[in-house]
């Protein structure tokens, strides 16, 4: 006779009780995941860049999850991606089945601006599929068509809000700079953004990556539609020939640290994430099919077809960034602050 059989009845069925909890958490991740869906929440609109590459890893990752669960887009627009970095932080499921991706600056937002209730450092990062360069362009009818024009020429540009990057990237010129930039916010996504510059609306936008440029605009480029002003990177994209490097436009110290905290996060461009607090063994599992995804022979064969760069960062270099970044001294982290904020000047 075994010892449950020896205990009283009722002290066995308590015991039971107590073990049962335990029996569930043994659940594997293959378990858990087989029958599921994962939903990808999308900080933008659809038809952008990062709508682009969320619907492209969608169609791949899943198969490299433990139980192969689908993975479903969803699109959540607004306030520059915040609304999806929030939801995903605070209210989307903690136990796997949600993951997200948001601009590039979202992890640093906190820093720079008060009242945001969530810590970048604490999202479970999985990667990004690329780095990436940040560009500022605009349309071939406007008269500024190059960074000295910028700098003497006034300009309508585009903006999605207050966090976002063309508004980020706006400000930062008008402020660090000088440049005589009228910014036009609200537009729900860069997709949105760029048919205005079309209909001549506005005449262009910054923070435009370089990638998206050249998947969703390849013929503006063969055109010759639109201007590019500056690229906005820790180093030059060999591809946009003679276009001024942002960081090569001043040798003054407090402007360079300026520019270094955002052009650090050109490096996690686009980025994916799971909220805090999911299982580690999920986690762990999410992290790990990312990776896979990008060397996934049809992944790459597919992204080569759409013209979709794959030069991945994995989600620990995320992490290391995003903790150098939260280690910027507080002075730099206030000028850089006041210099991404929209100016009453």
């Amino acid at each position: 006779m075994n010892r449950m059989t020896r205990m009283h009845p009722v002290v066995a069925a308590l015991a039971l009780v107590a073990i049962l909890p335990s029996i569930a958490r043994a659940q594997s991740v293959e378990e858990f995941y087989k029958g599921k869906t994962i939903s990808l929440i999308v900080g933008f609109s659809v038809g952008g860049g990062y709508d682009l590459y969320a619907r492209h890893l969608a169609r791949f990752m899943g198969d490299h999850i433990p139980g192969k669960p689908t993975i479903v887009t969803q699109n959540m627009a607004g306030a520059g991606s915040l609304r999806a970095a929030n939801f995903l932080y605070s209210a989307a499921p903690k136990d796997g089945t949600a993951i997200g991706t948001f601009s590039r600056t979202t992890g640093i937002n906190p820093l720079l601006e008060s009242g945001l209730t969530y810590d970048g450092t604490k999202f479970a990062w999985l990667g990004s599929v690329t780095n990436d360069v940040s560009t500022c362009v605009t349309w071939n009818t406007s008269a500024v068509k190059t960074w000295n024009d910028f700098l003497q020429k006034p300009v309508t540009l585009g903006g999605q809000g207050a966090s976002s990057e063309p508004d980020i990237f706006a400000n930062l010129y008008k402020n660090v700079f000088g440049a005589k930039i009228k910014l036009v916010s609200g537009y729900p996504g860069t997709n949105e953004i760029t048919l205005a510059m079309e209909r001549g609306e506005v005449e262009g936008l910054c923070g435009l990556s370089w990638s998206t440029l050249k998947t969703r605009h390849a013929q503006w480029l063969k055109d010759k539609k639109i201007n590019i002003l500056v690229q906005a990177a820790l180093k030059k994209e060999p591809e946009m020939g003679d276009v001024p490097l942002v960081v090569d436009l001043t040798k003054d110290t407090e402007k360079l640290q300026i520019l270094k905290l955002f052009l650090t996060a050109q490096e996690m461009a686009r980025p994916f994430a799971a909220p805090p607090g999911i299982p580690e063994d999920r986690k762990a599992a999410l992290i790990a099919a990312f990776d896979a995804t990008m060397k996934d022979s049809q992944f790459l064969a597919e992204s080569a077809k759409l013209n979709i760069e794959v030069n991945p960062v994995g989600g620990k270099a995320i992490d290391k960034l995003l903790a150098e970044l939260y280690a910027t001294p507080k002075d730099v982290i206030q000028k850089a602050s006041q210099a991404s904020q929209t100016s009453t000047k």
